[in-house]
């Protein structure tokens, strides 16, 4: 695993995966490798009620009941969307959703403007056609095809990026079940194997994009993931993935509690600056997901890892929250330099702390990007 840029969650938790797999006797679901209720606790983590002989780290950071309605979807004959603002862990939930019941979380279709039916049906390898004709073995089967055949998880990305025609040919794999092939005079038909179920998420900022048909949206349960606000919440979720950053990049530095709560009242404030926004004008471009935060947070690590002391700063935390929100110019910068006045530097004054640093690199930021 230390020579691949990102492990698949496959890989990443095998080993949690092959114990919960040999102590699981719990009813299992079609060809799944784990019970649903085993799939739970591998996503949620472990508690001292479930008894087990060791701890299951927790991986998704939300509520109970969308990781419980996503496990009984996959385990009906009903496709499965994720919805949500982008930044919300939808991607993340369906790959730990396919990791735990099929092993295998890389069988994805990344919905755009360019994906054709092909992405999610088949193509040809040409040169063995002309070589051989048209044939099982000159066929490149598309992921989601691949999970037809084997009977496992497959995943397609920003469901309303692709077109309509995309949507309409996935129309017919959820409810048939079946792939035809027109181009072979035998075997033409690739069957689904029990098992066999489909992942999709969408952006919810990409309405009116290509909206879902109601045919398309009849074979899907919906579970909309909402922004996570809960600050407790929010704090574990930062802290698991900054803890997941330092270990691949092997950095030790230390992240001091006091810039993380910094980090998280900055964005609460601009969420809520946002909200109260009259216009979009008045709003940063930024959707001030969880994401975007540890994205932030991550500039910063690094940043002070190869250019600084080797020491996380207010200062520098406040350069890459500009430098990371500013996309818009003078947009943003204006929204920015509103806040640090309105807002960071009153607070400066009252509490002091890391407060004062991060008004000072936020103002020298907006100064070198202005």
């Amino acid at each position: 695993m230390s020579d691949l840029l990102r492990a698949p969650a496959e890989i990443k938790y095998a080993e949690e995966l092959d114990w919960l797999e040999s102590v699981d006797d719990n009813p299992k679901p079609f060809s799944w490798r784990l019970s649903p209720k085993m799939v739970r606790l591998f996503i949620l983590g472990s508690e001292r009620s479930d008894g087990l002989d060791r701890e299951i780290s927790q991986k998704w950071f939300g509520d109970r009941s969308f990781v419980e309605r996503s496990i009984v979807t996959l385990a009906s004959d009903r496709g499965l969307l994720l919805i949500g603002d982008p930044g919300t862990g939808k991607s993340w939930l369906a790959e730990l959703l396919s990791a735990a019941i099929s092993r295998n979380s890389t069988l994805v279709v990344q919905g755009t403007a360019g994906t054709t039916e092909d992405h999610i049906k088949y193509s040809w390898n040409v040169s063995m056609v002309i070589a051989k004709g048209q044939s099982r073995e000159s066929m490149i089967p598309s992921p989601i095809m691949t999970a037809m055949e084997t009977g496992t998880i497959g995943r397609f990305e920003e469901l309303t990026r692709s077109t309509s025609d995309v949507q309409d040919a996935l129309i017919s794999i959820l409810s048939e079940k079946y792939i035809s092939v027109p181009e072979l005079d035998s075997d033409g038909i690739v069957f689904a194997k029990p098992g066999f179920s489909v992942i999709a998420t969408a952006n919810s900022r990409d309405r009116g994009v290509n909206d879902l048909s109601s045919a398309l949206k009849r074979r899907f349960n919906f579970v909309r993931i909402p922004v996570v606000t809960n600050k407790k919440s929010e704090t574990e979720i930062v802290r698991f993935r900054t803890e997941e950053l330092l270990r691949r990049h092997r950095i030790e530095l230390d992240v001091p509690p006091t810039l993380l709560d910094v980090l998280l009242q900055s964005f609460a404030d601009l969420r809520a600056s946002a909200a109260a926004a009259g216009s979009d004008d008045e709003k940063l471009e930024s959707a001030l997901s969880t994401a975007e935060q540890i994205g932030v947070l991550e500039d910063a690590i690094l940043h002070s890892n190869f250019f600084g002391e080797r020491a996380l700063t207010a200062h520098t935390l406040a350069s890459s929250l500009v430098g990371s929100l500013a996309r818009r110019d003078p947009e943003d910068l204006a929204i920015l330099n509103k806040y640090l006045h309105g807002v960071v530097e009153p607070r400066s004054k009252e509490e002091g702390g890391s407060w004062p640093e991060f008004l000072e690199g936020g103002r020298d930021a907006i100064a070198t990007l202005s």
